[in-house]
């Protein structure tokens, strides 16, 4: 049977199920269809955490949330606070302003209501206002509101093209790359090369549309009841609930004090996939403890880059989709700078410390935070979901015991995860639990940092006094977080052990004594060293994948490590060697320049080609001739582990060129180091007018690390 209409043509067979085959033409129409950010298709039901996880007490559900606590007790979201022991989110608002808030008390002050003021002050900045389905979109599931005193200035300074197009390309975001500029490093104040922007209605309803929402000035929720419909899904943003050890102590209740999730989207081309749009630096949440809930510029492009650069790298990375300056919101740090907000894209958020809250140390109270008490019903609730919606575990729907693959799969993405950081020399800086994800996606970049000189001991972040996450222990703190996992989940697992291959049910440790709790974790933990061991194969193995990759090596070799790789990083640490360029300018070494090594001679096609390597780091030159005569034992070895891999290579007209292409398209020319980071920064803060010029410049270079940039040939 052939279906067709003007948008979709789909041939079908007789047997196909008719839910499926709504799932396809959906997914065919939205895939040739733009909508503006305000009429993008929400997510199903089973694909929203807000219907599947349990909700802050105080926010109790999205119509109660919009039509009551914004209303009377907006205080509530912006208060930091212990949530109830089961709630695994709150609903929130974004509410980026200078905090603490500037709110003048009435004289005299109400004997009756004397803190209403400051009710009325919030109430007053909240998104209480809807406005009419976009144009062109009167069946949109979601209605954009505002507030009466939202009116702070917003400049877009970025929006990544790859995000766009890997995670929303269903979105129309109008004639926004115009007013960006063109993409340069050196003319960065010329106008002449600009795009024009539209003057087309509709294009500049998107564009701003795109900014108001991602600029935290309107907020997406359910439309309100007139206009409601029986397959209205009810929506509005949250922050989620987290705990987790920090720097290896237990820090209590931290969550999402500074980020909120606004929107959830399937994948035009996917509907089973759906992606979470979450804004950061929007605002205090009941999670803000004693902070603004505000980023900063600075530290906003830093992520925005990093995460497009990770995902050129193919290291599973959280997306980063826009980058809106607040000029006239300013932020005390160290020093007084800007406000930012950044809306990164994931399928979930979820870390390895949402579980942690819900069962981790107890009787601690910390300033301005705690811990609750461990809620297994909330465990439960929480594990299902991420086994059945995040992870989508084969069997988890069937009933089947879900809690040790959960944590066996958690292991293997993170494994594989941290592999790609040690192959890339990418050190995050703080790989604390709550910023572990159970997708095994990097997440939350702080300070973090990109080899330059090869230094295993290396830390990148100035407050990390003991070293605990430099380069090389990176591997071991996974296994940290994983154990932290594990440890939140050992009574779940223990229990399911009882069951026979059954997943417990609802109220499974209601009736639990304390002693069977204890013993259902010591059958839980049992799992620790299967855990370790699997992570720790699956991290060795995908670092010797991507490093073989690197060195134009097809063939798997368990000598490899010791005799290729490690050898080659010792030298590039005591002679203080690049890491980046080195592996680069590797991928046009020829066996036949060692065949007469031969170091006398300056002109001579070996000495040119380590001085190239060499010259890069300038504290190399101090051992020049050693370093020389080290670097030459190593790619003697080097060149007849290549020459061994004829037979790999059989059917390849040309071995050399093909294996240079490859190496070429895995070894990175273009890496975000520090210094280039910093000088971006500096330009956009300087003038964002020319400053967004230079960053899409860089944001271009980044997803495209491959290519020869700098005149490299």
């Amino acid at each position: 049977m052939l279906i067709t209409n003007h948008h979709l043509r789909i041939r079908i067979r007789p047997s196909t199920c008719l839910y499926h085959l709504g799932m396809r033409i959906k997914a065919q129409i939205m895939s040739s269809t733009k909508f503006p950010i305000s009429a993008l298709p929400l997510a199903q039901k089973s694909q929203l955490l807000i219907h599947n996880l349990t909700p802050d007490s105080h926010t109790p559900s999205a119509e109660v949330f919009r039509t009551k606590v914004l209303k009377e007790t907006p205080s509530i979201q912006r208060r930091a606070r212990l949530l109830a022991g089961p709630s695994h989110f709150s609903y929130a608002t974004p509410f980026p302003t200078e905090f603490p808030y500037d709110i003048e008390a009435p004289v005299p002050t109400p004997q009756d209501n004397p803190g209403g003021y400051i009710e009325e002050w919030l109430t007053s900045g909240e998104p209480l206002n809807p406005l009419p389905a976009p144009k062109g979109h009167p069946g949109a599931p979601l209605r954009k509101y505002i507030a009466k005193t939202r009116d702070q200035p917003l400049d877009l300074i970025g929006i990544s093209e790859t995000a766009l197009r890997d995670c929303v390309p269903h979105l129309e975001v109008g004639d926004a790359f115009a007013i960006l500029g063109t993409p340069t490093l050196s003319d960065e104040f010329g106008e002449d090369t600009d795009p024009i922007p539209s003057d087309i209605p509709n294009v500049v309803e998107a564009r701003q549309d795109l900014i108001d929402v991602l600029g935290g000035r309107s907020t997406l929720m359910s439309p309100p009841e007139e206009d409601s419909s029986p397959n209205t899904v009810p929506f509005a943003p949250w922050s989620l609930r987290y705990s987790g050890h920090q720097f290896g102590s237990w820090a209590g209740q931290l969550g999402d004090g500074r980020a909120i999730s606004v929107l959830v989207t399937p994948h035009p081309k996917d509907p089973g996939t759906s992606y979470e749009l979450q804004l950061k630096g929007s605002g205090r949440t009941p999670f803000s403890r004693t902070a603004d809930g505000l980023a900063v510029l600075r530290s906003s492009i830093r992520e925005y880059l990093c995460s497009e650069a990770m995902e050129a790298l193919k290291i599973p990375t959280t997306r980063a989709l826009t980058l809106i300056s607040l000029p006239a919101l300013s932020v005390n740090r160290e020093r007084v700078e800007t406000a930012c907000i950044l809306t990164r894209m994931a399928p979930s958020f979820i870390r390895i410390g949402c579980f942690e809250a819900l069962n981790g140390p107890t009787n601690m109270f910390f300033f301005g935070g705690g811990q609750q008490k461990p809620d297994y019903e909330g465990l439960r609730v929480l594990g299902e979901w991420v086994a059945k919606g995040v992870l989508k575990l084969e069997g988890a729907e069937s009933g089947n015991a879900w809690g040790k693959e959960l944590v066996l799969e958690v292991a293997r993405r993170n494994a594989k995860m941290v592999a790609g950081w040690q192959a890339y020399g990418f050190m995050h800086g703080v790989m604390n639990t709550d910023n572990i994800s159970v997708l095994g996606l990097t997440i939350d970049y702080g300070p973090y940092a990109f080899m330059d000189v090869f230094d295993a001991g290396h830390v990148c972040n100035h407050t990390d006094e003991t070293g605990r996450y430099a380069y090389k222990f990176q591997p071991n703190m996974i296994i940290y977080a994983l154990r932290a996992l594990l440890n939140s989940l050992a009574p779940l697992i223990g229990a399911e052990a009882e069951l026979n291959g059954k997943a417990v049910s609802e109220g499974w440790a209601k009736d639990a004594t304390e002693e069977k709790i204890k013993e259902w974790t010591a059958k839980g933990k049992d799992l620790t060293d299967v855990l370790e061991k699997v992570a720790q194969e699956i991290a060795a193995e995908e670092y010797g994948k991507l490093m073989r990759k690197r060195l134009g090596l097809r063939r798997q070799d368990s000598k490899d490590e010791v005799i290729i790789t490690r050898p080659l990083l010792e030298l590039l640490e005591q002679y203080k060697v690049d890491f980046h360029s080195t592996l680069r300018s590797l991928s046009y070494f020829q066996p036949s320049l060692v065949e007469s090594a031969d170091l006398t001679k300056p002109s001579s096609n070996l000495n040119t080609f380590l001085e190239k390597i060499l010259n890069v780091s300038p504290d190399s030159k101090a051992n020049k001739q050693e370093a020389k005569e080290d670097l030459t034992k190593w790619l003697q070895v080097y060149a007849k582990r290549l020459e061994s891999e004829k037979e790999e290579w059989s059917g390849v007209e040309n071995i050399q060129e093909t294996r240079q292409e490859e190496m070429l398209n895995v070894n990175p020319r273009f890496i975000l180091r520090q210094w280039v980071l910093e000088e971006v920064i500096k330009r956009v803060e300087r003038d964002a007018d020319s400053g967004k010029r230079v960053l899409a410049k860089v944001m271009h270079m980044a997803c495209n690390p491959f290519l020869p940039w700098g005149g490299e040939d």
